[in-house]
């Protein structure tokens, strides 16, 4: 089983002495956790792991940070976990909770030196030139980072390098109206805002050591897995263990938590894992 880890997440990406891992830095439905006016048990819970902000996770990497999406929380995320610097951002889809921290990344292009990298399909780049439409005007810029700076590169279904390692695409059912992707590296695949994955995507995730896979609550819902149709998709894939993400406050951590069969685990914001590329 992989045992969460500290690490030191101010150390420059490029040290040799730091070890490929995956940072959660939120692991909540899209009105994050605790939700506005609700006074249930999780949502008044002092278990720092029933506080979850909108799904998002980092791949520390020996070539730097890779964020994939960037929710309404990310600055907040970002602080909390000390991580300085994004290199470069993959989308899984183009949802506000997914896409909201956009601007958060105003800052980075100053050390990295260009514009920030984002890896996405093409849809999404039109919502993104769409929502964020003064980051892209014709305009002369009053100063230096007055918008952020951001670089586009298209992605399809197939395998692509990132920052010196390759990204498996997954593609997936996000209800009816909606195709999103996961993603593989290594041994490590994540699969959020997700209510079906199809067999293609299941062979893509065989071999898989880790699993993450969105299960929203115990009772089914139109555009998410449930945690029993989460589990029964793990099952499919067989990894070595899996982490379920963007929970609602139907699930109270230490209690669903021990209930899940073995192997099988909630994540919660802050849990690191290793990985191998």
């Amino acid at each position: 089983m992989n045992t969460p880890r500290t690490s030191n997440p101010e150390s420059p990406p490029n040290q040799a002495t730091v070890f490929p891992e995956v940072v959660f830095l939120g692991t909540g439905t899209s009105v994050g956790i605790p939700a506005l006016g609700c006074d249930c048990e999780v949502c008044t819970s002092t278990d720092p792991r029933n506080n979850r902000t909108r799904c998002a996770i980092l791949f520390r990497l020996p070539a730097g940070n890779l964020l994939v999406d960037t929710p309404p929380d990310l600055r907040t995320q970002l602080l909390r976990e000390k991580i300085p610097l994004i290199h470069a951002v993959l989308f899984t889809h183009e949802h506000t909770d997914h896409l909201f921290g956009l601007d958060d990344l105003r800052l980075f292009p100053f050390r990295l030196g260009h514009g920030v990298p984002l890896y996405c399909e093409s849809h999404v780049e039109r919502r993104i030139r769409k929502v964020y439409d003064y980051a892209f005007s014709d305009r002369e810029a009053t100063h230096p980072g007055s918008t952020p700076q951001l670089d586009f590169v298209t992605i399809t279904g197939t395998p692509f390098e990132v920052l010196g390692i390759e990204v498996i695409p997954i593609p997936l059912k996000h209800g009816p109206y909606f195709d999103v992707l996961g993603f593989r590296i290594g041994d490590f695949a994540y699969c959020t805002d997700t209510n079906e994955v199809p067999e293609s995507s299941i062979e893509l995730l065989r071999g898989v050591k880790t699993l993450v896979i969105d299960a929203l609550r115990y009772q089914p819902h139109p555009t998410h897995f449930s945690v029993d149709e989460a589990i029964e998709v793990i099952r499919k894939v067989q990894p070595q263990e899996a982490y379920l993400t963007h929970i609602c406050h139907d699930l109270n951590h230490p209690v669903a938590d021990a209930e899940l069969p073995e192997g099988i685990h909630l994540a919660y914001d802050g849990l690191r894992l290793p990985m191998n590329l």
